[in-house]
């Protein structure tokens, strides 16, 4: 990975996290005069007629509203909120599908409150019926989880530790709280 496409983590006015860019894009921010460097833990650049700070952290000098992003229903997401463990047996494996609480096919809809996580034994026991009628039980009912905007800067938090004191959720032993 070169100097360039290094990521910057970039601020808002009010430093809340909004994106993670490179350093080329950070330059020109900070050279068209909206952003500012906040922190430089990666040395300089230097040209024939400079010598310029390679940013590690930007912050924009206007403020950017944006509404909070819902987490999207994906597979892994529903995977996740169930700890990869089948809703009818509890049995814990990496081999699972997707299931429909109460069947498409009898008006049940496509949403976090419908779908868990089977393993496919009980995916086939259970086929177009509702649980009752399979003669199933769930282990715990379906919900939306909670979402972190937050989660798209932890995969960086490992080696950009000057990151860590702006995103919120990173706890100081090391890992997420």
């Amino acid at each position: 990975m070169g100097v360039t496409t290094a990521p910057v983590l970039v601020l808002n006015q009010n430093y809340e996290p909004l994106n993670v860019c490179t350093v080329r894009r950070a330059f020109v921010l900070v050279d068209r005069g909206k952003a500012e460097i906040l922190e430089n833990g990666r040395g300089h650049l230097r040209t024939p007629t400079a010598l310029y700070a390679i940013p590690a952290i930007i912050r924009l000098v206007y403020l950017i509203r944006r509404p909070r992003p819902r987490g999207r229903l994906t597979r892994r997401d529903v995977f996740l909120r169930d700890h990869f463990t089948c809703q009818y047996c509890g049995r814990h494996t990496k081999d699972l599908t997707l299931d429909h609480v109460v069947p498409r096919r009898r008006g049940g809809s496509h949403d976090w409150n419908n779908v868990v996580a089977a393993c496919k034994p009980c995916n086939h026991r259970k086929a177009g019926h509702t649980p009752q009628e399979a003669h199933l039980c769930l282990t715990r009912e379906p919900f939306r989880p909670p979402y972190s905007f937050y989660r798209t800067f932890y995969v960086y938090l490992e080696q950009q530790v000057e990151w860590r004191k702006f995103v919120p959720g990173w706890d100081a032993d090391g890992g997420f709280a």
